[in-house]
């Protein structure tokens, strides 16, 4: 019997989407050929989630678990939002998630090695696309603690108990009570999943982004005529109203416009007898970044070629 190599058995994986042990029996009964050992797995019906790997999954779930002082977000990918309502996908989604959170992990690679459900997270999902017949992937995870106090997890359109398509979490240092902390940050996270902050406060917004908008803005003061001290002036009051819109402690409260989110925070820990610290969040959003397929690439190929 020929030794079958570990790099010859992680080709095959990264070509198959195959579990490692089938690989390895692959590569042995074709003495280490992997092209044959590709026709060999076809033929157990075990590469069919490979053929679905090109396909774009920009659909999917977000799960948001907390343990008290820790907590995760996980997005995993599928093709049609028809997949993110089944329970199986729901349901392993859910287990990776709080593998992961009980690990502390949030590398994507490093997830997909965890133990869920008996075998590792990346060869239950790919056990699943042959099952369902769509491409999933393991795309992102964030992990947050707090020394002390609580993190808190919100999901906007939930499709069970800890997955959505928009996951929060909120991390609140503090000494007050848990349950009134629960509160605001179940509050704040809302607030977060309708406003879309970029940042927590200003020395988060990205330094980039921040000169790109003084550009703009200096250039459309100068289009007024103004002189060049008003200028310095319209823009400084215009780089404010960008921060109100897009960090955290400085947006209106959506559920009291006329108070700022910090604003709010100071009231609630009054109320609480305690000083409470926003110190992060995390918002995840399904298939943001992610360009989603617009056509059958097949059909536009064949009606080019007429």
């Amino acid at each position: 019997m020929s030794v079958v190599s570990m790099e010859s058995i992680q080709k095959l994986r990264e070509a198959s989407g195959a579990g490692m042990m089938d690989c390895k029996k692959a590569l042995t009964e074709t003495a280490g050929d992997i092209d044959a050992a590709m026709d060999w797995l076809r033929k157990k019906g075990i590469a069919s989630a490979a053929k679905k790997a090109y396909r774009i999954a920009a659909e999917g779930l977000v799960a948001a678990v907390t343990n008290g002082t820790k907590g995760l977000l996980l997005e995993v990918n599928c093709e049609t939002d028809f997949v993110g309502k089944n329970a199986d996908f729901q349901a392993l989604v859910t287990a990776i998630a709080e593998e992961a959170l009980a690990q502390g992990i949030s590398d994507v690679e490093q997830i997909k090695n965890l133990t869920v459900n008996g075998t590792t997270a990346q060869e239950a999902l790919t056990t699943l696309i042959a099952k369902i017949g769509e491409n999933m992937s393991l795309r992102r995870a964030s992990v947050t603690q707090v020394s002390q106090g609580v993190i808190v997890s919100y999901l906007h359109n939930a499709v069970s108990p800890k997955a959505g398509r928009i996951g929060v979490l909120v991390s609140l240092e503090s000494t007050a009570p848990e349950e009134k902390l629960n509160a605001l940050g179940r509050q704040i996270a809302m607030h977060i999943a309708a406003a879309r902050p970029d940042a927590l406060d200003r020395l988060a917004v990205d330094a980039s982004k921040l000169e790109r908008e003084k550009s703009v803005l200096v250039e459309q003061a100068r289009a007024s005529g103004k002189p060049e001290n008003i200028i310095e002036k319209m823009v400084e009051g215009r780089i404010n109203k960008f921060y109100e819109e897009i960090v955290l402690l400085e947006q209106a409260f959506v559920m009291n416009p006329d108070l700022k989110v910090a604003d709010h925070i100071d009231a609630t820990a009054k109320e609480l007898g305690a000083p409470v610290k926003l110190v992060a969040f995390e918002r995840f959003t399904v298939g943001e970044g992610i360009e989603k397929q617009s056509g059958d690439f097949a059909a536009e190929v064949a009606k080019m070629a007429k």
